[in-house]
């Protein structure tokens, strides 16, 4: 059963759609999947058991990455195909079965039961990451399994409103490492992608040499997935590492601000979300609003608040 599976181009939102590619393995044992998405988060769909094919999508002017997709998959006839960038290719090319993302916006139910509506499916597949041998042998030397417990902490975010103030997750961490914390004496994994290194090791240097486990920068997607599942709890601002560690099944809490929990909160049982007193509305003034000059915005979001969410997880 030939299956082409289009998801998106952004991390967070490529691991949320995982679910819908799980079911797809349990309902057809049979299946030889070829995904496309785009260069970030092509390294979560290496491990993927029965993918046939990966296609990196490199945007290009013009839209033309799609006809160059279309170019690549139009002479084979497709059993399915699961279209969530609702493009023109998944409708011009021989299919026996579609589903395609409607492109509609649907403000009141979580992504990740957003696509599993895309599927007509009753029960909503949660998002779940695989890993090659490589991935987890590399995720093993960075946070080597002895020394005790280990704290995941994702102090960065593709923008900075979105970020918790430093101070904030310095303070969590003394908190939830202490020895009546929920983690006492926890090594401290600090995660964060290039480009994003100045705000994560304020982070790091601030915990103990001898419990810091450095992973910024030094990891593809699919790698600090690995490495995140290797955590016993996780604590990160709303960005594609959250939604990993969720999948992956680490107890994770998410720390939102400028964007909307009921659509993107940690998704699982042993996840929850912390977030500011006021909403994406209230927090943003569009009126001259420079996102490229602005700094945090979820400064009102107290350690706390944050440390009261993290014990109602009950680790």
């Amino acid at each position: 059963m030939n299956v082409l599976f289009i998801t998106s181009s952004r991390i967070g939102d490529a691991v949320l759609s995982t679910g819908l590619l799980a079911h797809i393995l349990q309902k057809h044992p049979d299946a030889r999947l070829t995904v496309v998405c785009g260069p970030l988060p092509a390294a979560l769909f290496e491990g993927l058991p029965q993918r046939e094919t990966l296609i990196v999508l490199e945007k290009k002017q013009w839209n033309a990455h799609w006809l160059g997709l279309w170019t690549k998959v139009a002479g084979r006839r497709w059993d399915m195909v699961v279209d969530l960038r609702n493009s023109a290719v998944s409708r011009l090319i021989r299919a026996r079965r579609r589903y395609v993302y409607s492109g509609a916006i649907d403000r009141t139910r979580h992504k990740v039961e957003q696509n599993a509506a895309v599927m007509g499916l009753a029960q909503v597949p949660a998002p779940t990451l695989w890993f090659t041998e490589a991935q987890k042998q590399k995720a093993a030397a960075l946070i080597p399994a002895a020394g005790g417990k280990v704290l995941g902490i994702g102090p960065t975010a593709n923008w900075a409103a979105k970020t918790w103030p430093a101070e904030n997750f310095i303070a969590l961490v003394n908190i939830l490492t202490a020895a009546d914390g929920i983690l006492p004496g926890a090594r401290v994994a600090v995660f964060a992608a290039p480009g994003e290194e100045k705000e994560a090791r304020r982070v790091l240097s601030a915990v103990p040499k001898e419990r810091q486990l450095d992973v910024i920068g030094r990891a593809d997607p699919g790698t600090a997935a690995a490495a995140l599942a290797r955590c016993a709890f996780y604590v990160g601002n709303d960005s594609g590492l959250m939604h990993c560690a969720a999948a992956v099944g680490v107890p994770t809490l998410g720390l939102f601000g400028p964007s909307w929990p009921h659509l993107y909160r940690p998704w699982g049982t042993r996840t929850a979300y912390a977030a500011t007193p006021q909403n994406y509305d209230e927090l943003i003034d569009f009126e001259g609003y420079d996102p490229a000059k602005t700094g945090t915005l979820m400064s009102s979001l107290t350690v706390e608040k944050a440390v009261e969410s993290a014990r109602k997880l009950g680790l």
